[in-house]
This record gives C-alpha cells, structure tokens and sequence, in this order.
C-alpha cells in the first residue's frame, strides 16, 4: 500500500499539513498524526483514502524498484 515515509514526503509535496489531509481522505487528524509518527498503520480503507487525497492533489506513489518505495509530483491541481 503506502508507507508513513510516502505519506510524509506526499503532504510535503503539495505542500498540506496533516489536517488539510485529513480533511481531503475524509478521516480524523489522529489517524494521519498516529500513521506518520509510526504509532499505528491505519485499516485498508484509510489508507487508501490518504493515497486517493494525494493522489488527487498530483502526487504520484512510486513501487519499491530497487532504492526503496517513493513519491513525485506530476502535477499541481
């Protein structure tokens, strides 16, 4: 799925604060907070929610090929 680290550098990328993800996957502050600080791995349904929220604001979520998995910004909406 998506790492706390891909989460992390999304939000950096299109420049939101854990809140303006939470409102955009439609979850609680806590969830995104407890997932990036590594204190809990939301269900399956949340973090889809966190990577279809960034991914709508033009992050694109790279696959572990090799150096790791990534993420890069492919557009600015």
């Amino acid at each position: 799925m998506i790492t706390r680290e891909q989460c992390r550098a999304g939000r950096a990328l299109v420049d939101w604060t854990q809140t303006q993800l939470a409102n955009a996957a439609h979850l609680g502050l806590s969830t995104i907070r407890d997932f990036e600080k590594d204190r809990r791995i939301p269900g399956h349904n949340n973090l889809l929610g966190i990577k279809a929220a960034l991914e709508a604001a033009g992050v694109e979520f790279i696959p572990a090929n090799g150096g790791g998995p990534g993420v890069r910004l492919i557009s600015r909406r």
